[in-house]
C-alpha cells in the first residue's frame, strides 16, 4: 500500500483521491497481489479480503460497477452493482470507483468540492462519449470542473487499427494529432490521455491533470496488454466525512 498513489491535482480539501496499484493484496499469481476485480476467475474470497483492506484503509465505502465499456452514468450505491463505466455521487464516504487494467480512468470533481465521478474510458467509451456523459450527469459549468487522468496504456504502446482512428477523427477532426503512423504498416499509435483530454476541451473543460503514466510497462499496475490473464487496480474518488 505504500506505492499507491494519491493524484496531485489542485481539487478541494474535501475531495480526497486514490489510485491501489498491484501491492497490498492476498491475491496469487497472476493476480497478485491487490487485485479488486471479481470477474477476472481470482479467487473470490481473495477479491472480497482485497477490496475489506481497501476499503478499511480509508474508511469508505466502494461504488463497484460491471464495466461495459459504455457511457452509462450510474449513482454511486455501495449496495448495488450498477452495469455502468461511471457514477457520480454528493454524498461523503461513498467512492466512485474505476476499475482498470490499461483503459482510462478518469476522475472528475467541482471546484467547490460538492460532487465527484469516476469513469471507466476504453477507446470503445471514449469514442462512445462516456466522458460527456459524465459531464452531463455532473450537470456543472465546464469551467467548474476539474479532471484528473489515472493510469492507462501510454502513447508509444497503444498500437491501434485505422477504424479506431478514423471513429475519433470523424467526431472531432482535431483528434488527428493524438495519431502517429505505427512501424507497422496500417497501424497506429494512439494517445489515449490526448485522445481524452481533446474531447473535454470540446465540451470546455480545460482544468485536466494527470495522465503521464504507462501501465504496460510500469509493473506496479495490473495490464491486460502486457498479461491478458490478469487483475484490475482501481481509481478512487471521494468525499470526505
Amino acid at each position: 500500500m505504500s506505492d499507491w498513489l494519491i493524484p496531485d491535482w489542485p481539487a478541494p480539501a474535501g475531495v480526497k483521491a486514490c489510485v491501489t496499484t498491484r501491492s497490498g493484496g492476498v491475491s496469487l499469481a497472476p493476480f497478485d497481489s491487490l487485485n479488486l476485480g471479481d470477474h477476472v476467475d481470482d479467487s473470490p474470497e481473495a477479491v472480497a479480503e482485497n477490496r475489506r483492506r481497501l476499503t478499511d484503509c480509508f474508511s469508505i465505502q466502494p461504488a463497484w460497477l460491471q464495466q461495459v465499456h459504455g457511457i452509462a452514468v450510474a449513482h454511486a450505491d455501495p449496495g448495488v452493482v450498477a452495469t455502468a463505466d461511471a457514477s457520480w455521487t454528493a454524498t461523503a464516504g461513498i467512492a466512485c470507483a474505476a476499475m482498470t487494467a490499461d483503459c482510462l480512468p478518469v476522475l472528475f470533481c467541482d471546484r467547490a468540492g460538492t460532487r465527484v465521478a469516476a469513469a471507466h474510458a476504453g477507446w470503445r467509451g471514449l469514442a462512445a462519449g462516456v466522458l460527456e456523459a459524465t459531464l452531463d450527469t455532473l450537470a456543472l459549468p465546464s469551467a467548474e470542473v476539474l479532471v484528473w487522468f489515472g493510469p492507462a496504456i501510454g502513447p508509444q504502446a497503444f498500437e491501434v487499427g485505422p477504424e479506431v482512428r478514423e471513429t475519433f477523427i470523424q467526431q472531432l477532426p482535431e483528434t488527428e494529432k493524438a495519431f502517429v503512423a505505427s512501424q507497422n504498416v496500417g497501424k497506429y499509435m494512439a494517445d489515449i490521455y490526448e485522445l481524452a483530454r481533446l474531447r473535454l476541451a470540446a465540451r470546455g473543460v480545460t482544468a485536466v491533470y494527470g495522465g503521464d503514466f504507462c501501465t504496460v510497462t510500469d509493473p506496479r499496475f495490473f495490464s491486460y496488454r502486457r498479461s491478458s490473464r490478469t487483475g484490475r487496480f482501481a481509481s478512487l474518488i471521494w468525499l470526505e466525512r
